[in-house]
């Protein structure tokens, strides 16, 4: 009895030792790299949902294998984690991974891999196209930059169908601003958002509208050869849209050719028309009022076609279409734009008067303007006028009872309004070559005019 006790014990604890794992990395036959174990299990971590666990893994293999072949792989990994873990913060950290490894390793095979994940990252952060559009735009210009880079790899079939999507978002955001201005009857403001979808957006759903909606604004503007060719491109470019036919029969009241369709576009149009699409179902619609995203307009993209590779570049400008190239009608036509004349003087020439020339302040010597003609000897120099007529520069002195001063031997005398005697005495030393007065004079001078002013004083009052 004890040995079948003993048996059965023994037994049990085999059982119990060949069910107990054993750590592989921490075994003597294991012959795997470190830095290759703890790259495996952070990326075990990251698949299983424990996204700050699996970074921190791959943290520790890039600060303690600098040198590991694991080491681009790691920053990839991080990247991927925030892209997976979403959010915004975590989306933004995530695009600058993937810009990071880019530029660091921008020959691996993963480099094109980062490049769409960049794109995909601003995608799945888009709004609807009546909310802000800056996301959109990103992700765009970082799909257009993936396709130009990597036109031939395996995810550039799936990056042009994103990239229509994101095209067909634009496109609707102006098109629902240039219809309301349209409808306002501000044909400026609906031209300028239209031009541009007509121009960037060929395969936009909605583009048979939009070249209607310009030909009709240009047609109204009283620019039917304008009009016509935007009623053409329906013809041309939309030969299956339903307006088609009235397309046909303004063109033929403008008394214009009509074109031929293009087969390239007719086939398009043929091809998109084939295309199934998904529609949601009437359980899915009411949850399209909670969602933030743009999923019920991207059923409408176009699933066919080229999409638009070039980034945006349009200066294109409605103002001076409707109004016919004439920049200075800015404000419309008829009226008249600001404009100022500006009078260029060159040094050396007489600037043209505008104003009388002011006299010469008290105590300062009157000069002469420049001379356009020898002046005779006993008159002021005359400053040239536009019009033909001499201004006179300054006007002559005179002494205090307002008669006129005798000139001078050859220069001009200064002014002096209270300076001048009335018993005929001389005024100023005017032998001097300067043209000024010495000091013994002014005194002179000042003193005699006060002495006038008290005998004009007791003339009038006597005691």
């Amino acid at each position: 009895m004890g040995g079948l006790l003993l048996s059965a014990s023994y037994s049990d604890a085999q059982i119990l030792h060949k069910k107990k794992k054993v750590n592989k990395s921490t075994s003597a036959n294991n012959t795997a790299e470190p830095d290759k174990i703890l790259y495996n299990r952070a990326v075990e971590d990251i698949k299983r949902g424990r996204q700050e666990v699996g970074r921190l893994g791959l943290q520790t293999l890039i600060n303690t294998y600098p040198d590991s072949e694991f080491l681009a792989k790691a920053k990839l990994g991080i990247a991927d984690s925030y892209y997976k873990e979403g959010g915004t913060a975590n989306m933004a950290l995530a695009i600058q991974g993937y810009k990071d490894f880019n530029i660091f390793f921008p020959f691996l095979p993963e480099a094109a891999y980062a490049q769409i994940q960049v794109a995909n990252a601003h995608y799945q952060q888009m709004a609807k196209p009546d909310r802000d559009r800056s996301e959109a735009k990103a992700a765009e210009e970082e799909y257009q930059t993936f396709l130009s880079k990597y036109p031939k790899d395996p995810l550039a079939p799936k990056a042009e169908q994103r990239l229509r999507d994101v095209q067909e978002i634009i496109a609707e955001g102006d098109y629902r601003i240039g219809y309301f201005y349209y409808v306002k009857g501000d044909k400026r403001a609906a031209a300028a958002r239209l031009l541009a979808i007509a121009k960037r957006y060929p395969l936009y759903s909605r583009s048979d509208k939009v070249q209607w909606m310009l030909g009709d604004i240009f047609e109204k503007s009283e620019h039917k050869e304008i009009a016509s060719i935007y009623y053409g491109n329906i013809v041309k470019n939309y030969p299956l849209s339903g307006l088609a036919p009235n397309a046909k029969n303004k063109l033929v009241a403008f008394k214009v050719p009509v074109p031929q369709p293009d087969p390239q576009r007719l086939a398009w149009m043929t091809a998109e028309q084939n295309t199934p699409r998904k529609r949601e179902g009437l359980v899915k619609k009411p949850l399209a009022l909670v969602r933030s995203g743009p999923h019920s307009e991207m059923i409408a993209s176009a699933k066919n076609g080229t999409p638009n590779l070039e980034p945006e570049a349009d200066n294109t400008s409605a103002t001076d279409i409707l109004t016919g190239g004439n920049k200075s009608q800015l404000g419309g036509p008829g009226e008249a734009g600001n404009t100022a004349v500006v009078e260029v003087v060159t040094p050396g020439s007489a600037a043209p008067a505008t104003t009388e020339a002011a006299p010469p302040a008290e105590g300062t010597p009157a000069t002469a303007a420049p001379e356009t003609a020898a002046p005779a000897p006993t008159q002021p120099a005359a400053a040239a006028d536009p019009s033909g007529a001499n201004v006179p520069a300054a006007p002559p002195a005179t002494d205090a009872n307002g008669n006129a001063a005798a000139p001078g031997s050859g220069s001009e005398q200064p002014a002096k309004a209270d300076a001048a005697p009335v018993d005929g005495s001389q005024t100023a030393d005017v032998n001097k070559t300067d043209g000024s007065q010495s000091t013994g004079d002014k005194k002179d001078s000042t003193k005699e005019s006060s002495s006038k002013k008290k005998k004009g004083l007791r003339k009038v009052v006597p005691w």
